[in-house]
Formats: structure tokens, sequence, C-alpha cells
């Protein structure tokens, strides 16, 4: 009797372990493929984000083949609001990176451009910003170990750090690197964005597109005022040229150097927000226009 005891327990144990285990198998194909759901989600919602990015670029293509000035009244500047796709949604816009303050322009060939330099710290009083950063910033990207005062920083500031590095001594490659610069806490960067940006290459202002803030810095004895002025006065009538431009700044205190301003763009920022089944996507890409010429990746982050 003890013995058929035993096997009925042990074959209601066979049992239920067979169970569990088929239950367990049961679970593991479900979550393996959620995953691989998942993984074709995700890798569907980025190639969405990336046939938007080259949608912007055919875009931006078409507009340098038909015109050669750019300003907000033009196709690239319309935001693609959100477009139902086969499971999945898409929507974009374009910003032009020549409206804004290039923070490169700070050091020329490895020195610091002392015109730039003034502009810069123009534009953080202007947003209520210490102005001693623009020379903790040039001296960040600039070749050379020399302080630069009042509020420079090189190596022997870095190092003291309780998490040392030391200076780049070299150009930004993104507004993120602003992070590790004396400073430039997260704050300030916040406030610092819409006005500034990171290009690879010495670039003049769009005054078709820059904010009345980046007028007002670069151009010598115009006011934050009159730069609002002009502003509405371009959303009626867009600048032609640099001429027309001037003939809009009667002001006689008010200086244009030519190597300053522009009224057509190189350099854009694409983002394309892309969602497929549970993935979402948003991708980033800057793009540089040389003229008719199909626009170039420069970077891109998803």
């Amino acid at each position: 009797m003890k013995q058929k005891g035993a096997a009925i327990v042990m074959a209601i144990l066979i049992v239920a372990l067979t169970a569990m285990l088929a239950a367990s198998l049961v679970w593991e194909e479900t979550i393996w493929a959620r995953r691989v759901e998942n993984n074709e989600d995700r890798e569907d919602a980025n190639w969405l984000a990336v046939a938007g990015t080259n949608f912007a670029a055919a875009v931006l293509n078409d507009d340098a083949r038909h015109n050669n000035v750019d300003y907000f009244g033009e196709a690239w500047a319309s935001e693609l609001p959100p477009m139902a796709v086969d499971n999945g949604e898409i929507s974009g816009f374009i910003l032009d990176q020549q409206g804004l303050f290039n923070l490169n322009d700070l050091v020329m060939n490895g020195k610091t451009d002392m015109a730039h330099l003034a502009q810069f710290r123009n534009l953080l009083i202007l947003l209520n910003l210490p102005p001693d950063l623009a020379e903790a910033l040039a001296d960040w990207i600039d070749a050379d170990s020399e302080v630069q005062p009042p509020g420079g920083a090189e190596n022997s500031y870095y190092l003291g750090l309780p998490d040392p590095y030391r200076a780049a001594n070299m150009p930004l490659g993104e507004i993120g690197d602003l992070s590790k610069v004396k400073g430039f806490d997260e704050a300030t960067i916040a406030i610092l964005k819409p006005y500034v940006t990171v290009l690879p290459t010495y670039t003049q202002i769009n005054v078709n597109t820059a904010p009345p803030e980046v007028l007002a810095a670069v151009l010598q004895g115009l006011t934050l005022a009159r730069a609002r002025q002009l502003v509405v006065r371009r959303n009626q009538h867009y600048f032609t040229d640099v001429g027309d431009f001037k003939s809009s700044v009667p002001d006689p205190d008010v200086v244009i150097p030519d190597n300053e301003v522009e009224v057509a763009s190189q350099y854009f920022l694409v983002t394309v927000k892309a969602s497929q089944g549970s993935s979402k996507v948003t991708l980033q890409t800057l793009l540089d226009r040389q003229g008719a010429a199909w626009p170039v990746k420069i970077w891109s982050k998803s």
C-alpha cells in the first residue's frame, strides 16, 4: 500500500511539474514574441524617421534650386503635423541654424576672435546671463593654454575639479558639450539653446531667420527694441539681399559688416518623430546644403 501511495504522489508531482514547465515555456514564448514584435516596431520606426529626414532633404534641395534666399515663408519652414501611417505616425520640422549664433565662431584658426567674443558677451547680457561665460567658452575651444580674463578657464581649473578632466582645446561638436565648460549649468544651457548653435565652419547670420536677440548682439549699435521692429517688418516682407536689410536700418550708429550677415542659409537641423506600434523614435539630423547639391548629413542622433 505504501509503495502504491508513493507512486500516486510521484505521478501527481510529475503532472504538476510538466504543467509548470509547459506554462513557463508558453510564458517565455510570449515574452520572446513581444520582444521580436517590439524590435520590429523599433526598426520600422527608425526607417520611418530616416524616410522623413530624406523627405526634408528633398524639400531643402528643391528650395535651393528655385531661389537663393531663405525665410520663414518658404515650404521648409512649415512644420509637418502628425500624420497617420500604417500602424503608426510621423511628424517633423526643419530649423534654420544660421539664424542662430554659432558658438564655434568664437575661435578662428585656434585663436579667440575678439569681435565674436564681444558679440557673444552682448548676447549673454541680453539673456541676463553672466557675460564672463564668453571667455570660459573661448578658452575651452581655443588651442592655447592661456587663461582669458575675466572668466576664462584652462586645464588648471578643470583638473582641480572633483572629477578632473582637461579643456577640449577644439571646436564644440554639439550643444551638449557645453555642460563640461565652466559656468554652463543645465539652467544656463536651457536659456541659451533658442539662440545658439554649433556648426563645423564659420557662418554668417541669416537676418531673415535670426531672433531679435541675436540681431541685437551681432550688430553693434542695434538696440533690442529696434531689432524687434526689424523682425516685425521682415515677417511681412522678407529681406531680399543684404542691401535690402541695410536700407531697413537707417540708424547711423548701427554697424553692419558685410561678412557678418546674409539672407540665405547652409545648415539646417531636421527633427523627425516617428512611431510604429509601441515604439517611438525621435531622430535629429544636421544637414549641410551647399548650393543646389543634395544636402550632406553632418551628424545624426536618435
